[in-house]
């Protein structure tokens, strides 16, 4: 099995007037035909390269005077001269300074007149040539920005919102950090605006996007956080690492450092380690907001990412779907990985054809192809016209005793009895999944015989446990298995998944000073006997609540990260219920021994085909033939790689 190790932080088309116009200037389309894609026509050596500082309108750092968030922009000169303006691709960070962004942890560099020369990542070299601004942001707090970093509230997302306000005439930018001078990006860009980035980058751009700001036509969060409070606990049980506190720290300049005590002194007091769920978090909430979501979203997660585990890609997922967002998805079995490091000439023709589509209107039949592409092995990906598939239905299956106790089973009936086990600290998912065949005291187990047909899950799954414990505090984890051989990435050890390589290939235009040409990566895979496909945990008093009461029964569902996964014919699927999962949650301050109640205890599945599917799966009926179409899904193809020329 893989290494485990500890994680921590870090619309409306064009009318046929623009349509015609754009045709001859970015594409070789013939004349007043509608153009399929923009071209890199124009030059990045000349492009302009300048810096305003946008007014927030908050006075984080409580000087006096309202803080100002540094952009730095690059974008042709040839659109401005022929009287077109264009649209922004933006990511807006905290890491430009501190940390750098990507494999190569690239950072911002200036030239004396304090233009960017570097600017991290490939966007600006491949998309100022076919006729984007680029725009990266620097969250206040951080790099040449004022204020203080608050970790996904008010100020962070003020910090991007405020220049999608000013790219459409509603705020005020200056040439300088302190002076009077007013810029103004009406002269050169239409508004419209596409924000990007992984991880925190990507937060942001939720963030900006659950305030319905009008401008901001797309985002594309890649890894990115839903709900800060789930990043730090699982309803109510410390997840490893430090909290919000510490971050914030991290990512600050040191000028902000020195100003922002009582900014981190607030942070520090909304975020108790208990796991309480207090205003700090319900600021820093996104998915309450999805009906306020204006802009399409562009999902890309990592099925087992660690860090930001993917129950946050799963709640945003489904409250833009209950709100009707235009969106799309890809899903790996990577961790917290770029897709330009695992699936590169795909992932930049994808986005490529969506910015073109959502910012520049263009008709290229990308919003009529599948809704998801996934990830199923190492290199092999499937696609569904929508996601989760037609015919999805959240299944109640039911762990029952077994013949050996301390293994059960699981099915469709419900179960009677008890399972006991106590918590171990030392222990972790990849132990109790290694021992599921045999009773063991650190877990209960329940398993379905080897099922006679592939069984898909797609969505997000919950798990609802009765247990009497008897300590005053306990923690729980849920955890479904998929039991039997595979290949998949090797997303726990080094590289999540992938290996950096020593080649290079290049996407876009590169300067002196700024290099379209990055290293190769190389898929890292790893031969398992058993694949963990989901897992949640929680507290069982669950939001910090009080102390148990010994001997007394509680019940409580715990939210399982989403996923997309077939177990196949031959193998079994697996609800493993214990303790402390080394690693991924801090253990409670006593050692409990807690009794399941089979009665009270069950797992909502959501299963392609429902329990129906189900069924069949566990009969004795003939196994379906390998690789059969799942509703919706075409047979796995391997990926291509096809660099761009320098």
């Amino acid at each position: 099995m893989p290494i485990r190790t500890r994680f921590t932080i870090w619309r409306p088309l064009a009318t046929a007037a623009t349509a015609a116009l754009m045709a001859t200037l970015l594409s070789p389309a013939t004349a007043g035909a509608a153009p399929r894609t923009s071209e890199p026509v124009h030059s990045y050596d000349n492009a302009i390269r300048e810096a305003v500082w946008v007014d927030t309108g908050l006075d984080g750092d409580a000087d006096g005077r309202t803080d100002r968030v540094a952009v730095d922009i690059v974008r042709p000169s040839e659109p401005a001269r022929q009287g077109r303006k264009i649209p922004v691709i933006m990511d807006a960070s905290p890491y430009y300074s501190c940390c750098g962004r990507g494999n190569e942890s690239q950072r911002k560099t200036y030239d004396a007149d304090g233009d960017v020369v570097q600017m991290p990542l490939f966007y600006d070299n491949y998309f100022v040539p076919r006729g984007y601004a680029f725009v990266g942001v620097d969250l206040a707090g951080t790099n040449r920005s004022d204020g203080c970093v608050d970790v996904g509230g008010r100020s962070d997302v003020q910090s991007a919102k405020a220049v999608v306000d000013w790219l459409n005439g509603r705020a005020k930018a200056y040439t300088t950090r302190t002076g009077s001078t007013r810029a103004k990006a009406t002269s050169w860009t239409n508004g419209k605006t596409g924000m990007i980035g992984k991880s925190y980058d990507g937060t942001i751009a939720n963030g900006v996007a659950a305030t319905g700001v009008e401008g901001l036509e797309t985002i594309v969060p890649i890894g990115a956080i839903s709900s800060w409070y789930d990043y730090y606990f699982a309803q109510g049980a410390p997840l490893f690492g430090s909290g919000p506190d510490w971050l914030s720290n991290y990512v600050e300049s040191p000028e902000a450092r020195a100003r922002c005590a009582a900014v981190q002194q607030r942070i520090v007091a909304g975020a108790p380690r208990t796991g309480e769920w207090t205003p700090l978090w319900s600021e820093r909430n996104y998915v309450p907001d999805a009906d306020r979501v204006e802009a399409s979203v562009f999902v890309i997660h990592g099925m087992q990412d660690l860090n930001v585990r993917a129950k946050h890609f799963g709640q945003w997922w489904d409250a833009l779907a209950r709100n009707g967002v235009e969106r799309k998805i890809w899903l790996s079995q990577v961790g917290h990985v770029d897709p330009f490091d695992f699936r590169r000439a795909e992932w930049v023709d994808t986005l490529h054809r969506w910015f073109d589509h959502e910012l520049l209107g263009y008709d290229n039949g990308i919003d009529d192809e599948p809704m998801a592409d996934i990830e199923r092995r190492p290199d092999q990906w499937v696609t569904s016209a929508v996601w989760p598939p037609r015919g999805t239905e959240k299944t109640t299956l039911r762990p029952a005793e077994g013949a050996q106790e301390g293994v059960g089973t699981l099915g469709l009936t419900r179960g009677t009895g008890t399972e006991t086990f106590t918590d171990d600290p030392e222990r972790d998912e990849t132990d109790w999944a290694a021992h599921i065949d045999r009773p063991t005291p650190d877990k209960a187990g329940f398993v379905t015989g080897p099922l006679t047909r592939d069984l898909r899950l797609s969505g997000s799954s919950k798990v609802t446990v009765t247990a009497t414990p008897t300590t005053s505090t306990a923690h729980l984890s849920a955890v479904l298995v998929d039991l039997g051989p595979d290949t998949i990435r090797d997303y726990a050890g080094a590289g999540e998944g992938i290996t950096p390589l020593t080649e290079r290939t290049c996407w876009g235009a590169s300067s002196t000073g700024d290099s379209a040409c990055f290293k190769e990566t190389a898929t890292k895979a790893v031969d398992v006997d058993y694949t963990i496909l989901s897992r949640g945990w929680a507290d069982l008093a669950s939001y910090g609540g009080a102390p148990l009461k010994l001997g007394t029964p509680y019940t409580v569902t715990l939210d399982l990260a989403a996923t997309d996964h077939v177990v196949p014919a031959g193998h079994r699927l697996a609800l493993i219920v214990a303790g402390t999962d080394r690693d991924l949650i801090e253990p409670p301050s006593t050692t409990p021994t807690l009794t399941l109640d089979l009665s009270r205890t069950s797992a909502r599945v959501p299963l392609v085909g429902g329990a129906g599917a189900f069924r069949k799966a566990v009969s004795g009926a003939t196994a379906a033939p390998s690789g059969a179409v799942l509703d919706g899904v075409r047979e796995p193809r391997t990926a291509q790689r096809i660099p761009e020329a320098s």
